[in-house]
């Protein structure tokens, strides 16, 4: 009896050993989208659900010739930045119905956040070619914490989690996945995410646009509708590799031709 006993709990040892290597392999093996094959772009607006900017960015990637989508967030877009990401994730499922094989998504400011919450909890890892964050406070930010901590009153949900080392944030680690493919791009003069490099994000593509062009004086609030930007984002959203631009591409980007 002993000795059945024993062979039945080694064959269910091997059994969850192989499952788990399986999930492990479907996480990273070769099931994600092929890089050289552009989807729709999903478009995430930040914090308080503004889309002006995103529409025009919108725009500019239909007259490049792509397809683009601004998701609308639920209520005022300063609510749970989970349920942002549910309703991000209904309206990527919508394009994927249609028989697409991925999208592409851009996070803005908050919506980056948003972004890469959908990746950790809807599968980006087989549903995104790319994800592109704009200044996007990945590490909290200092508003945030002074909302908290001077008026929590007015403080909403997705401001509490946007705060440094909140649970959220300690959720999604600062390291991105291997894929999707990320990039993060961010300006050195932003007023709104302190410190700016709290957009920089390990295992990314990382573009702080003053090292492309130092003279770029670009806010928080025109990260996407600035020409050097949009250059940046165009490229990125192309079928070739995913790669920085070098200083000696300054005025390439600006063009939108990059």
């Amino acid at each position: 009896m002993l000795g059945v006993l024993l062979t039945l709990l080694a064959g269910a040892t091997l059994v969850v050993a192989w499952a788990g290597v399986r999930v492990a392999t479907d996480r990273s093996g070769g099931s994600a989208p092929p890089q050289d094959r552009p989807g729709p772009v999903m478009l995430v607006p930040g914090y308080g659900g503004g889309s002006d900017g995103l529409r025009v960015l919108a725009g500019r990637i239909r007259a490049a010739g792509g397809r683009a989508t601004v998701v609308e967030l639920p209520g005022d877009g300063t609510g749970d930045l989970r349920q942002q990401a549910r309703a991000l994730d209904r309206a990527i499922v919508g394009e994927l119905r249609d028989g697409v094989p991925s999208v592409d998504v851009i996070g803005y400011s908050a919506g980056g956040v948003t972004a890469r919450l959908w990746d950790h909890d809807y599968d980006g890892t087989r549903k995104a070619r790319r994800i592109i964050t704009l200044g996007s406070p990945h590490h909290g930010a200092e508003i945030a914490s002074a909302g908290e901590a001077f008026a929590p009153g007015v403080c909403p949900l997705a401001c509490q989690q946007l705060v440094p080392g909140s649970a959220l944030l300690a959720t999604l680690g600062g390291r991105a996945p291997r894929r999707p493919a990320w990039m993060s791009i961010w300006t050195t003069m932003d007023e709104t995410v302190t410190p700016p490099d709290s957009a920089r994000l390990d295992g990314a593509v990382n573009v702080p646009l003053q090292t492309i062009c130092p003279d770029a004086r670009i806010g928080h609030g025109e990260l996407p509708t600035d020409p050097l930007v949009t250059g940046i984002v165009l490229r990125a959203l192309g079928p070739s590799p995913l790669r920085p631009p070098s200083p000696a591409e300054c005025a390439t980007p600006r063009s939108g031709t990059g």
